[in-house]
């Protein structure tokens, strides 16, 4: 009975925030296995691109760490922020979710080109968290029960925490840069007089992931207190 409660609840995940949590989860399972190593998932130009290492470009997406407490509050993070806009804000539009994946994947990585970020799996989760707290403005936040903020402080934040913390900033900053671009390109800029919508899913991921049946037995996650655990909210997304 547990197996299958299990069983239901994973597959009531909706598939995309289900497909990046799995993969990222079995990424680092197999590196702790020992069957792959960091070495072999990290980002490097050179290698992708003169030694054709193209499966690079998404493996230094879905490993977050070794396993420990880093790796749990970022896929908790993970997880949370990234169901939550695929259940809202994207509600029957996965193949809007999957381009908005795919630009900031994009954008990521060119950025990469120009700084010493080797995994760029963590500056995507602050990426949905920026999103997502953009399009949330008056959900109001709580920090370990001491600061109380809304929503689009969030990112901001978890970058100040990092700095208290004594550790880089730069996935931080990364993940928010690319998150506000994608927010201002898909939500800001077309709403302004004279603007126009410049993202565009292509109608091949549309034929690919959009279908006009919606599954009667969904269960959506509830989003009455979107900022999930109270103790993780204003935790450190990365090592």
């Amino acid at each position: 009975m547990a197996y299958q409660s299990l069983r239901l609840e994973y597959l009531q995940i909706p598939p995309v925030s289900r497909a990046y949590t799995t993969a990222c989860v079995l990424t680092t399972a197999a590196v702790q296995l020992e069957l792959i190593t960091p070495f072999q998932l990290y980002f490097n130009p050179e290698l992708i691109f003169k030694h054709f290492q193209i499966w690079r470009l998404i493996t230094n997406f879905l490993f977050l760490g070794p396993v420990g407490f880093n790796f749990l509050f970022n896929m908790i993070f993970l997880y949370r922020y990234c169901r939550m806009l695929e259940e809202g804000s994207f509600r029957g539009r996965t193949a809007d979710f999957v381009f908005m994946f795919l630009f900031g994947g994009f954008l990521m990585t060119l950025f990469g080109l120009f700084v010493s970020l080797v995994f760029l799996g963590q500056a995507f989760t602050i990426m949905l968290v920026y999103v997502w707290s953009r399009r949330n403005p008056y959900v109001r936040m709580n920090f370990f029960g001491l600061l109380n903020f809304q929503a689009p402080f969030l990112p901001w934040v978890l970058m100040g925490f990092s700095l208290l913390l004594g550790s880089s900033i730069i996935v931080d900053l990364l993940g928010i840069a690319v998150g506000h671009i994608y927010f201002f390109l898909e939500d800001v800029f077309p709403n302004q007089p004279g603007g126009i919508r410049i993202l565009k899913t292509p109608s091949i991921l549309k034929a690919i992931f959009d279908t006009p049946d919606e599954d009667p037995n969904y269960n959506p996650l509830p989003e009455e207190r979107p900022g999930g655990f109270a103790w993780g909210e204003g935790q450190r997304l990365g090592g």
